[in-house]
């Protein structure tokens, strides 16, 4: 199997970009170009909170990690988890410093509410993953947290889910090689999108320059021919 050295390390959150849009994860993650916007502004403090670098608490059973950093060495990717709850259990894993066993399960905060794309759930997953190779464990749910509607949502860690983020951060590697930004395909997300201003999704589905030369030329031949 593969491994990846750590200065080929991608960023664990560009997955969530990348399944958005693969020309916004480029700009940002290749070309580091970056714009905030109300919804990019409100889901920094929504991390904020969720975020407390190296602070963990015990609530009974379960220990609570904010801003655990994580790696994968075979999907090449680091970044830090929201918060990883570590649950008591028989079956679980052996956590430094702590007497018994532990089963963790990551739980990712988002700004709004569930989206219609598997972004963030992708992101998810990819935390997950990166918990079982570094923790030797097996992770079989997580969930989602949406500040809009305040409440928790299941996520199952099939095989289906587990074989997408493995293709879409072979992808995020094939480009970055690459150094390929993809041209725009305008939807209805770019609406939403932050780096609309630098995208500029509507001049780029434009003709290109030389292809309005060509037609012009043509056109202007043809004129002359009638």
């Amino acid at each position: 199997m593969k491994e990846y050295n750590e200065e080929d390390f991608l960023l664990l959150s560009g997955i969530q970009h990348f399944a958005f849009c693969r020309r916004q994860w480029a700009l940002i993650h290749i070309e580091q170009q970056w714009q905030e916007n109300l919804r990019t502004v409100e889901g920094n403090i929504l991390h904020e909170k969720a975020h407390d670098d190296g602070f963990s608490e015990k609530r009974g059973d379960v220990i609570i990690s904010r801003g655990m950093a994580v790696f994968s060495r075979t999907l090449g990717v680091s970044g830090v988890c929201d918060i990883v709850e570590l649950h008591k259990c028989a079956e679980g894993v052996s956590i430094f410093g702590r007497e018994g066993r532990y089963r963790p399960v990551p739980i990712e905060y988002k700004r709004g509410k569930p989206k219609e794309n598997d972004a963030d759930i992708l992101q998810l997953c990819g935390q997950a993953m990166c918990l079982e190779e570094m923790l030797l464990c097996e992770i079989k749910e997580a969930y989602m947290f949406y500040g809009e509607t305040k409440r928790r949502l299941k996520i199952t860690l099939d095989n289906a889910l587990r074989d997408r983020v493995r293709d879409v951060i072979q992808e995020m590697h094939q480009l970055f090689e690459r150094k390929y930004t993809p041209k725009v395909k305008p939807s209805k997300s770019c609406k939403a999108c932050s780096l609309a201003d630098i995208c500029m999704p509507r001049l780029c589905k434009n003709t290109s320059v030389s292809k309005y030369i060509r037609d012009s030329l043509k056109e202007a031949e043809r004129c002359e021919n009638s």
